[in-house]
């Protein structure tokens, strides 16, 4: 099967039960996310052959992240550090009118320092498809300068780079951001990027087919993906504009539901489906992660066909 390899840090979330709070709560759940290696575990458990690429602590936490992500199928290729430590979130969930709040504790990530002489390039320069997000350049300058390095050497060696712009204010402001991703997109093929952050960071609203042809003109992509929730995603490839409707979807899980619909895309089009077909796996596969704990998507290539499909909603038995 085609293969990928992503890039970027992922961390311990601690989550406490119901609608506790991190001040009073006497557990929390631990569960292993970074979106990069959330994208890896899709496409692995729909069927690519995926590695995922970061700089852990030789600890604990670093081995626990390497396990999470293993058991789904994911080869993890990790440069071990003796200095830094585990990077954590705690995510609180609540009715309204509190709001789902994050909380990051990420200050000394060895990931921070990572440069490409320290990663695995060849393996990337030999995967059919390089995928990172906004996320990993935000972190440090140093991450900055390692994911243009390695976009720019995938891309030169005919992988195919996938980008999504992930933009999180908690990192950094609008104008830092595209500052910065304007130099990294010219070596980007296929570009994600969610309605919100378009506007946000971009300054382009309006005609959801206008804005992603304008991302794929103004930096030469071969395709440009716009997400926006429950109205669906649309992409624009060669010219031509493809649209894909939401499927229905709870709202108990969202976290994670992003990278679900970039790795449920990029599975279905590494395995030589069309850009309407990636577009109905990428949002079939984010609708059955709305209703998954955790951040990844433990989804099966059944379960996304059926979505699909139409399948009914019921108990399968």
């Amino acid at each position: 099967m085609a293969s990928i390899v992503t890039f970027g840090e992922t961390m311990l979330r601690f989550t406490p039960p119901g609608d506790g709070r991190v001040e009073t709560t006497g557990e929390m759940a631990v569960h292993v996310g970074g979106a990069e290696s959330n994208v890896a575990v899709t496409a692995a458990r729909l069927g690519l052959d995926a590695a995922w690429t970061s700089k852990l602590p030789d600890s604990p936490p670093g081995r626990r992240v390497v396990d999470g992500v293993r058991r789904h199928g994911v080869e993890p290729l990790v440069t071990w550090s003796d200095e830094g430590r585990q990077g954590l979130y705690y995510l609180e969930d609540g009715p309204e009118p509190l709001a789902s709040e994050v909380t990051y504790d990420r200050t000394g990530a060895p990931v921070r320092t990572a440069t490409p002489d320290e990663l695995p390039v060849e393996r990337i320069r030999a995967a059919d498809a390089f995928f990172v997000t906004g996320i990993t350049p935000a972190l440090s300058d140093t991450l900055a300068a390692t994911t243009g390095e390695l976009l720019a050497t995938a891309r030169g060696a005919g992988t195919l780079t996938a980008f999504d712009v992930n933009y999180r204010a908690k990192l950094w402001t609008p104008t830092a951001a595209r500052e910065t991703l304007s130099d990294l997109l010219p070596d980007v093929d296929l570009l994600f990027v969610a309605e919100r952050d378009a506007d946000a960071v971009f300054d382009r609203a309006g005609d959801p087919a206008e804005v992603a042809a304008g991302f794929a003109d103004d930096y030469d992509l071969g395709t440009a993906v716009l997400t926006r929730g429950e109205e669906g995603a649309l992409a624009v490839r060669d010219g031509a504009v493809h649209d894909q409707d939401a499927f229905p979807a709870g709202s108990a899980h969202p976290v994670g539901s992003g990278d679900a619909f970039v790795g449920g895309y990029l599975a279905r089009r590494l395995a030589g489906g069309g850009t309407d077909e990636a577009l109905e796996y990428g949002a079939a596969t984010a609708a059955l992660k709305r209703g998954i704990p955790g951040d990844v998507a433990v989804v099966t290539p059944e379960q996304v066909r059926h979505v699909v499909e139409g399948g009914a909603d019921g108990i399968s038995r």
